[in-house]
């Protein structure tokens, strides 16, 4: 397979419950230059509705874990389950800084986990970092 590196015409999806989070990952996304469109769900089912039935697949998932219903864990399960989505990175940008999260995470295909940071110039820079490097530096597998 051809590797690629992300685009600028593909979304970033941030399924992030708190609309104060959301708004403050998107005006960081603006901050750090990225031009991407931005798509939110506030919830996991929300989220594998836009997977399965927008016909556009994202370049990214930023994924928060805490959500009522079905929460980024078993969100986090399905996307890595499913042979049509598993090769979109998904970054786990979180509060939770527990160790059993983190290995639970990446024992289910996590390919990132960030604590939210506390502030939002620190939210800036984390942004900014996630940009170069799923951005400018990774290279990915080609969409099966």
């Amino acid at each position: 397979m051809t590797q690629k590196l992300l685009h600028e015409s593909q979304p970033v999806l941030i399924v992030e419950d708190s609309e104060d989070d959301y708004e403050a990952a998107r005006r960081a996304f603006t901050k750090a230059n990225l031009r991407n469109p931005v798509a939110h769900a506030y919830s996991g089912e929300e989220a594998l509705r836009y997977l399965s039935d927008s016909g556009v697949k994202p370049g990214i998932i930023l994924l928060d874990l805490n959500m009522p219903g079905l929460d980024g864990r078993k969100t986090l399960e399905l996307i890595k389950r499913d042979e049509t989505l598993k090769h979109i990175p998904v970054v786990i940008l979180t509060t939770s800084n527990d160790e059993r999260d983190v290995e639970a995470c990446y024992k289910l295909g996590a390919n990132t986990y960030i604590q939210k940071p506390v502030d939002f110039d620190g939210l800036i820079a984390a942004i900014r970092r996630l940009k170069e490097y799923w951005f400018e530096f990774a290279l990915l597998p080609k969409e099966p």
